[in-house]
Order: structure tokens, then sequence, then C-alpha cells
């Protein structure tokens, strides 16, 4: 693997509270077309499984979120509540996703934007066929920490920005390929025969 699919920048651009990850895996990716989850505005979103191995990421979140929070202290009546208090958007999948596979080992964060993000290969070309990144693609992806409090509900969310596909993945959620569901040499006859 390259030095450049493992660097994460921090403060990317001179926010503090930008992230470019390392190599993370996507889940639950709704990056071409906005959805609405739970009802919700419609949004482009998607869950980034980052290997507990992979610390400068999570380090990188950690200082983004520590950002946000200062530069979100008026959201919280001038004062930064203690964190037990507010959601906070990196979470453990051993806790929260004990019975899903793909997140053992690791952290998430789940992204959501209003905007498309940008897609791209390594070597920054756009990706416009859609079948190239799915849920269960490596990728390294720019998010942005931001605080909110709203309905009683005070924490950090997580922007999604733009993508940049590092390499297939193994899909996640049961899909498979037309060539694993089919021969490549069907002769016409039925196989129930």
């Amino acid at each position: 693997m390259s030095n450049t699919a493992n660097r994460v920048n921090t403060g990317a651009k001179g926010s503090p509270t930008k992230v470019v990850t390392g190599v993370v895996r996507l889940s639950y990716a709704n990056v071409w077309e906005p959805k609405s989850i739970n009802g919700g505005a419609e949004k482009y979103s998607v869950s980034l499984i980052i290997p507990k191995s992979d610390t400068k990421t999570i380090a990188a979140i950690h200082a983004a979120v520590e950002a946000a929070m200062e530069e979100g202290r008026g959201k919280f009546g001038g004062k930064i509540p203690n964190k037990s208090a507010l959601k906070l958007p990196l979470r453990d999948g051993d806790i929260d996703r004990p019975d899903d596979e793909a997140y053992a080992g690791s952290y998430f964060v789940n992204a959501n934007s209003n905007a498309a993000p940008e897609i791209v290969d390594k070597s920054l070309n756009p990706i416009l066929n859609r079948s190239e990144v799915y849920s269960g693609v490596y990728a390294r992806v720019s998010v942005n920490f931001y605080a909110f409090n709203s309905n009683g509900n005070r924490g950090i969310a997580c922007g999604l920005g733009n993508i940049q596909k590092v390499r297939d993945g193994e899909p996640l959620g049961g899909k498979t390929s037309a060539a694993d569901d089919f021969v490549s040499d069907y002769d016409g006859d039925d196989f129930l025969e």
C-alpha cells in the first residue's frame, strides 16, 4: 500500500475540525443518491468503519471532535458540557454492533451531507460508474466535525466531504455479483429439469 493511502490529514486546509482518514471501509453507502433515514431530510450518508489499529485516524478524529466542541461553545450556552452529556460521533463497533462481523475490531462514524460528495479514484479521476463505489469498498474520506444542539439533543456530528476509492472489498449486505450468480457458458437448458 502506498504512503498516500496511509496518510491522515488533520486540520486540513486550516480547519481543525476536518479530517482526511486513512483507509476505511464504507458501509451503508448512500453516496450516489440522497436518502431519508428514519424519516428525516434526504441526505448523502455513509458509515466509515475504521480499524482500531489505525491509531492516526482515531487520534485525528479525537482532536477534531475536541476542536468542534470548542468551536461549538456558543451552541452549548457558552461552555463545553461534560462529554458524557453529549452525543459523540466515534463509536466502538465491538460494543455498538456486536452482531455485525464487518464492525469487529473497529470504530465507526456515520457521516452525512446535503451535498453530493466528489468521488475519485487513486489518481484523483472522477468515478462515474456507480457500481465502483459500494458498501464494502475501501476508501479515504474527508469529514468535518461540528457541534449541534437541537430539540434537546446536543453533541458533535460528522459531515461527509469527499471520497477517494483505494481498493475493492467484499460487498456488505449479502449482495452478490452477476458472475457469482450465473455461469458464463449458459446453453439455454433449464437447470431445474
